[in-house]
């Protein structure tokens, strides 16, 4: 939580201590023109300012909430870009402004004196207003990236009210502080925070659907690093780094970060623009002064002045009703709420048509009418006392339409369903309980719908089976390969165990271990130097990478013997743990999409080749991993979306004719080898078949309905 709060501090104490500053100058100036009794004026423009600020922090989160997942994803990703340039632009301005902004604000303030208490209230109104809606919307995309609203609230409320202390020491003179030096520094800060914000909103925005790339990474640590460890947690709470990141949203960092912080400390280090003096005033000179002058410049005598008429008679004031004192500043800080509040009330939450229905863990459906055909949404609320998965089902089929996962007491949320013509009832599953059925009811007209069809974990048990005689297959070969290479370097053979080496690490490729399939044999047998403080010479670098990197860069065989022997061991002892190795069935269709995430992000960036130059060929062995699975689940599959497998077959085909193009019989071409085209052309290949795979997971979830 307290990971979380320190960017919203930093903004709430920044923020609060902007709108602090300009509200004590705003004081002082009306306290210096003895004009105290127009204090109530400034107070009611300041708390206009709040109002609006929450107000449009409340449209915020209401709007968020009632959009699908997928747009709630694109909304935020466009919020977070914009804060980050209102943010952007509040560093520039106040970095700009610090050393005059008492001068100007006094300026403002004599004007709307000038101009009456309306102005005033304005004036007031626009200067925190600006600081406040800045805050709202910061404070909202920080707590979107953080997941929670606890600690940004805190964080933001602590800042606040530090920045209050700091703005009446100001005011009473009994502190001092350099505000240039302190919005130098909090701007450093909030630009490294805001480039995080970027790039979780770029992210939101690839989730979303709006920019493409969601599968492109950059990176991906997550085998390495715990996402949840305190450390991990911290960096991602303050500057929106994760353990995986995409290459947009790495280039949308670096280049935010190093744009706007060169801009930024260029401006810091440029000396100050000194004021210009004021003009000296000249001297009045009376008016008939100069018209005597100019009489006596042409010779005649001043012309004497002639008697004023008399003044007409002033005709009596008209008694003004006097307006009660309490009406403008209850007028001003309500006009936003109630805004707010219509807004709420009458924006379209529930599309025309929408119907309430109430579960329990005894009463699925309550409410439950036909609907019409077409889209419809269905606002779910949960009356019962334990959470609920929630299915709009085929009464007769089990085919699946719609689902909500951990419906909370006492919540409401929507379910969102394409409607067509058939029977259609509600399945309610709580936690630890009984699955509840709804009475059936029958739709006429639309057409057909897509369903998913239930699956039941025992429906996996024989892929699952034939998956795993398939690895214990692979894993024999394996050791086999292992022994060749382990004796070709005690022969001192470095040419036939680099050839060995390839088609031992090919075969370990093939067998899909991603995601720690294998548990931690895979770091110890196929793991990488990333994280190691001693890169290729740490004492934790073994298995195939570092024979590798020996057998490419001139080690001798002596010296890469006992890795060999390593690996070996290693190998034997995964073979005889494999088959007592925990596999929960669910996992098995969500490999059919990891290899190739490994692939992408690992083999066709480069980023595990040790010298062989050899990472296409492991794209090719992870490929053939891929198909082994596809062709275990494919009845599965087929039941539920054939169309989808003839998508995917057509993707595989495609890239394993840009594979089989890149090398020449075990002659491979390097990833840094390839022309950019065929680069281009391959990665975009392995991305249109990872997308085209995300749905099978889904296809093929256990659902408690079944």
């Amino acid at each position: 939580m307290w990971d979380d709060a320190f960017p919203s501090f930093l903004i709430g104490l920044r923020e609060g201590l902007e709108a602090g500053l300009i509200v004590s100058i705003l004081v002082a100036t009306l306290v210096r023109a003895e004009a105290k009794s127009r204090l109530p004026q400034v107070w009611t423009g300041v708390l206009a300012a709040i109002a609006m600020s929450m107000s449009f922090g409340a449209i915020l989160t209401f709007t968020a909430a009632n959009l699908s997942a997928t747009a709630q994803e694109a909304f935020g990703g466009t919020l977070s870009v914009i804060a980050v340039a209102f943010v952007t632009a509040m560093v520039f301005w106040m970095r700009r402004s610090a050393r005059h902004l008492s001068g100007e604000i006094r300026e403002k303030v004599t004007a709307a004196l000038a101009m009456g208490g309306g102005m005033l209230i304005l004036t007031s109104f626009l200067a925190v207003g600006r600081e406040g809606l800045e805050t709202a919307l910061f404070l909202w995309t920080t707590g979107r990236a953080a997941g929670e609203s606890s600690g940004p609230l805190i964080g933001a409320g602590i800042g606040l009210a530090i920045a209050t202390g700091l703005c009446w020491g100001l005011y009473r003179r009994v502190l001092k502080i350099n505000l240039t030096r302190f919005f130098t520094a909090t701007g450093t800060v909030l630009i490294v925070i805001a480039a995080g914000v970027l790039g979780y909103g770029l992210r939101d925005l690839q989730e979303g659907g709006v920019i493409a790339g969601k599968t492109a990474y950059a990176f991906d640590l997550s085998p390495h690093i715990d996402a949840g460890s305190w450390y991990a947690t911290l960096v991602q709470g303050v500057f929106n780094i994760t353990v995986s990141m995409t290459w947009l949203q790495v280039i949308g960092y670096g280049a935010y970060l190093a744009v706007v912080m060169t801009l930024f400390v260029r401006g810091v280090r440029a000396p100050a623009p000194q004021p210009k003096p004021a003009p000296q005033p000249e001297r009045e000179v009376e008016a008939d002064t100069d018209a005597g002058s100019e009489a006596a410049g042409t010779g005649a005598s001043p012309k004497p002045a002639e008697p004023a008429p008399p003044a007409e008679p002033a005709e009596p004031a008209r008694p003004v009703r006097a307006r009660p004192a309490w009406v403008v500043p209850v007028a001003v800080v309500a006009v936003p709420a109630v805004i707010a509040g219509l807004i709420v009330a009458f924006s379209d939450d529930k599309p025309a048509g929408a119907q309430t229905v109430a579960v329990s863990e005894t009463d699925c459906g309550k409410g439950f009418k036909a609907p019409d055909p077409g889209r419809q949404t269905f606002s779910m609320h949960n009356t019962g006392k334990k959470a609920s998965e929630v299915y709009l089902i085929n009464p007769a089929t089990n085919a699946v339409f719609g689902e909500i996962e951990g419906l909370a007491p006492g919540t409401t949320r929507d379910l969102v369903a394409t409607v067509g013509s058939g029977d259609y009832a509600w399945r309610c599953v709580p936690t630890g309980g009984k699955a509840v059925t709804s009475a059936s009811v029958r739709v006429s007209g639309g057409g057909a719908t897509k369903a998913v069809l239930p699956l039941a974990e025992s429906e996996l048990q024989p892929p699952l089976a034939s998956y795993k005689s398939y690895v214990d297959t692979g894993l024999g070969t394996l050791q086999g390969q292992t022994a060749k290479l382990q004796a070709d370097l005690k022969a001192g053979d470095l040419a036939a165990a680099r050839t060995d080496w390839l088609t031992a690490h090919l075969t370990y490729s093939s067998l899909g271990a991603a995601y720690g399939t294998f548990a931690d044999f895979d770091g110890r047998i196929n793991g990488r130097k990333d994280g190691l403080p001693g890169g290729e010479t740490d004492k934790d670098f073994t298995g195939f990478h570092r024979i590798e990197y020996g057998l490419w860069h001139g080690q001798s065989a002596a010296v890469l013997a006992p890795y060999a022997d390593k690996l070996a061991a290693d190998v034997t002892g995964l073979r005889k743990a494999f088959p007592t190795q925990g596999f929960d069935p669910s996992d098995l269709p969500l490999r059919t999409h990891e290899i190739l995430e490994n692939t992408l992000q690992f083999e066709l960036t480069g980023d595990t080749d040790e010298g062989s130059g050899s990472n296409l060929a492991t794209a090719d062995a992870n490929l053939s991993g891929t198909k082994e699975l596809l062709s275990v689940l494919r009845p599965l599959i087929a039941k539920r979306a054939p169309q989808q497998l003839t998508t995917v077959d057509a993707d595989i085909a495609r890239l394993q004719g840009l594979l089989d193009g890149a090398h020449k019989g075990a002659a491979w071409t390097p990833v840094s080898g390839l022309d950019p085209a065929a680069r281009a052309k391959i990665n975009g290949a392995t991305g249109q078949l990872l997308e085209d795979l995300a749905p099978i997971p889904d296809l093929l979830e256990i659902r408690k309905s079944a």
